[in-house]
């Protein structure tokens, strides 16, 4: 089990996005600040130098200084300069770097105190460096006079600590809107922590884990098929017993109505149909599927679909009502040989010997059958099948008979498909005939054989296929009745119409009925006789 952390996984988001704002706002401010600096020191460079070559190219101090300066002129046009400008100093000197024009009277005369070799050399520097008047950013440039003669250089320094002034300015500015940036990165990362939180439903994310690692335990664990779809009807969740079922495995996001399946189960997918314990009919399968929406906190989540396979139950049940037909049919011949015992113990209680006796010889002849009586089934199978359902259909008041025109040659090879086809199909008409209004109530069935096909028509006088169900009459969920509760309706053509096709046969509806005669249905079943 993973180890639970101690502060709540939304607090450990919130922690880190604070401090990835603070940094990328310190960062942002610090590059600020240097950029700043860098750019300022350019500027008043490039500034200092400007101001120096307009003095040097002034020629009256070109000439004053090639002369010496007999009359004074270099200092007081290079003081001129400074005021207008508003230069921390402008120094002009000869050629041996000696001062001849100065802001510190006491300095002229005196060589200056930073290197003037490169103006002296012709070249025009731009630095920043620390005088006598502390640190500045300067431009040195050669001094020529009017013929064009190197007669010294020309120094103009700005003070580098109005740099640190402007710098301290701007980034004032700076730290408010950083600051700003930083309180609004924090309210967002609150909100965006919130949001999470309500995304997650409150759970951490070692909860999310452990709801995961269950949820892939029962959804796999489990003999059901689950398919689950988010709000927009989109499969989210399909497990491998749900594909087996949908003979799909539909991808991550599917849209329910992009499924490859068809009739009722389309509808109790799409949700157009919505009842607890729905039994369906998909490919050769008996589905039984729920459909539950799911909602949390008044919001529509989505919707669960749980599918159950009911083929093998289903195929027990029709075996187990073929049992049960026999049995009864067994039930009446029981009923019938024990009112012949009683009528004989009767006769011989009362000393009726010779009655008795005759009686027991009547019992005891059987006419000699010439040839098969028309509409007999040669086939076991088929002879007690429809024996077992003939009585069947005596207790229902209907009489079931075999079609003169009945003739099968060979045995019956599958005996599952014919039972599942020909049960359904005779089962129907004796409801149908029972119910109708017709009298007497009759089902008549018609067997052929054509080598190893058998073709089965089943006639009944009941009230027919009404008209808007011809068509929609073999879907799953389509009857002509109500359900008795028992068990559900609308299945058992279904059933019979998707066992012919398994086969390569069908079974359709040739007559709906009239006014006199009720519905008839004809199956082809290929291959079921020997």
């Amino acid at each position: 089990m993973p180890r639970r952390p101690r502060i709540r996984f939304a607090h450990q988001v919130l922690i880190l996005q604070i401090g990835v704002v603070v940094l990328v706002a310190v960062t942002g401010y610090g590059m600020a600040a240097w950029v700043q600096r860098d750019e300022l020191r350019h500027q008043f460079g490039w500034r200092a130098l400007t101001l120096a070559r307009a003095v040097a190219s002034d020629p009256v101090i070109g000439d004053a200084v090639a002369s010496g300066d007999p009359q004074g002129v270099v200092e007081d046009r290079a003081e001129r300069f400074r005021e207008a400008t508003g230069a921390l100093f402008v120094v002009v000197t000869d050629r041996r770097g000696i001062r001849l024009a100065h802001p510190n009277r006491a300095e002229i005369g005196r060589r200056v105190s930073t290197d003037p070799s490169a103006a002296l050399s012709g070249h025009e520097v731009v630095v920043i460096e620390r005088g006598t008047l502390g640190l500045s950013a300067r431009g040195k440039v050669p001094l020529y006079d009017h013929v064009g003669t190197l007669v010294g250089e020309v120094s103009v320094g700005f003070d580098a600590g109005e740099i640190d002034r402007r710098v301290h300015r701007t980034l004032a500015i700076a730290a408010g809107l950083a600051a700003g940036t930083v309180l609004l990165g924090v309210a967002a990362s609150a909100g965006i922590g919130r949001r999470l939180k309500r995304q997650t439903l409150g759970l951490e994310p070692h909860e999310l884990a452990e709801l995961v690692q269950e949820r892939e335990a029962v959804l796999h664990g489990i003999s059901e098929g689950v398919l689950a779809l988010d709000d927009g009807g989109r499969v989210t969740v399909c497990n491998e017993e749900a594909a087996r079922l949908l003979d799909v495995t539909p991808a991550r996001r599917t849209l329910i109505a992009d499924l490859p399946v068809t009739g009722r189960l389309k509808a109790v997918l799409e949700g157009e149909e919505v009842s607890p314990n729905l039994f369906v009919v998909s490919g050769d399968r008996v589905l039984v599927v729920n459909r539950r929406e799911v909602s949390h906190g008044g919001r529509h989540l989505g919707a669960v679909i749980s599918l159950r396979d009911r083929t093998d139950v289903e195929s027990l049940a029709r075996e187990l009502d073929a049992v049960r037909t026999l049995f009864d049919a067994l039930r009446a011949q029981r009923h019938e040989y024990a009112n012949r015992l009683h009528t004989l113990s009767g006769l011989l209680q009362l000393g009726h010997y010779e009655e008795a006796a005759g009686y027991i010889r009547a019992l005891a002849e059987v006419p000699a059958a010439k040839e098969e009586p028309p509409g007999s089934v040669p086939d076991p199978y088929l002879g007690a099948f429809l024996a077992a359902k003939a009585a069947v259909a005596v207790e229902k008041g209907v009489e079931l008979e075999i079609a003169e025109t009945t003739w099968v040659p060979g045995r019956v090879s599958e005996p599952l498909d014919v039972t599942t086809v020909l049960g359904n199909l005779v089962e129907n008409a004796l409801e149908a005939a029972r119910l109708g209004r017709r009298r007497p109530a009759r089902v008549e069935v018609e067997l052929l054989g054509d080598g190893h096909d058998l073709h089965v028509t089943v006639t009944d006088s009941g009230e027919g296929v009404p008209e808007d169900l011809k068509e929609a009459i073999f879907r799953d969920g389509v009857s002509t009745r109500q359900g008795d509760g028992e068990r559900p309706r609308g299945l058992g053509l279904a059933l019979a119409r998707t066992a012919a096709r398994a086969r390569g046969g069908d079974v359709t509806l040739v007559d709906p009925g009239e006014d006199d005669a009720g519905a008839v249905f004809v199956a082809r079943l290929p291959e079921v006789l020997n």
